[in-house]
């Protein structure tokens, strides 16, 4: 296959102000203007670190926001009504978006719009467990024609860990988000109670955005919302990213969307080495992840 041989991080990346950039997606130029970015009260943001949810809350949002939004069967993929707000497409304008504006974001907390901290606009973030999200990253570097292709797993934990990855490091993405989590109107949530309580996820993120429906319709995104609807959704499934972004014939932009697929993919000496790292770096936060579909949070 064409354009699988490894290169390195700087052939598909550039950083700037602590965080890797995609090429040819963003420019500088543009991450500076963001800080300026002008946010309407009914704005809801998601934000996420790469593999952790973004497509899966980007579809939730979407259906809660259907029933009352006249113009949500125009748009034909959730892709085009709930963007990425650091990678705006050519010809786009979001100031001229209507209201309620809907917006995925992978940036750290300190490149979002400066407005956001004044507690109008809804922040909501989802943070997965790092073991899952890396071996979903591992997998997804493989299908995209733009990302580096690193030649074993060993290597990627390597580079992972040390955020060398597109979004740089996941623990610096979830510490930056969750301690100054009190400077924003926030839900911080986790991927796996998503999994386990997907209602109860419906239910919760409708009571921070104040939207009240009935159980018909809570039952309706509950049943749109599942991995394997997904999955087979065309508006929300990615399978429409054309042949010079994705490799088609390598696999699909949603593989698994389970709890404890690490343990197929890591020995027992990496579980152990990455078990270490995890609690050097984030032993002093409260954060519990969920690391295997049958346990609780720990």
């Amino acid at each position: 296959m064409a354009g699988t041989a490894a290169q390195s991080l700087e052939s598909y990346t550039f950083q700037y102000k602590g965080f890797n950039f995609p090429k040819d997606e963003v420019t500088p130029e543009y991450i500076d203007s963001l800080e300026d970015f002008e946010i309407r009260d009914s704005d809801v943001f998601f934000v996420t670190y790469p593999k952790s949810g973004t497509v899966w809350t980007q579809q939730i949002l979407s259906l809660i926001y259907a029933a009352d939004d006249p113009g949500a069967a125009e748009y034909q993929t959730t892709f085009e009504r709930a963007p990425w707000l650091e990678f705006q497409r050519k010809g786009q304008d979001y100031n001229a978006r209507p209201s309620p504006r809907l917006f995925a974001s992978h940036l750290p907390y300190y490149l979002v719009p400066k407005a956001l901290r004044n507690k109008k606009a809804k922040v909501i973030y989802i943070a997965r467990n790092p073991k899952d999200v890396m071996v979903s990253y591992f997998h997804f570097e493989k299908i995209m024609v733009k990302m580096e292709k690193t030649k074993d797993f060993s290597s990627f934990m390597d580079k992972y860990l040390n955020g060398n990855v597109m979004g740089s490091s996941w623990f610096d993405h979830v510490r930056g988000w969750y301690s100054h989590r009190d400077q924003f109107e926030i839900l911080f949530m986790t991927y796996e109670e998503m999994i386990k309580d997907l209602r109860g996820a419906v239910l919760k993120i409708c009571t921070f955005l104040g939207k009240r429906l009935e159980d018909s319709a809570v039952d309706e995104i509950v049943k749109q919302a599942t991995f394997k609807n997904m999955k087979n959704d065309p508006k929300a499934n990615y399978e429409f990213l054309p042949e010079d972004v994705m490799y088609k014939e390598q696999g699909r932009f949603l593989r698994k969307g389970t709890i404890g697929d690490w343990k197929n993919t890591f020995t027992v000496a990496q579980s152990e080495f990455f078990d270490k790292v995890f609690q050097q770096k984030m032993k002093d936060l409260p954060l519990k992840f969920v690391w295997d579909i049958n346990e609780e949070a720990s």
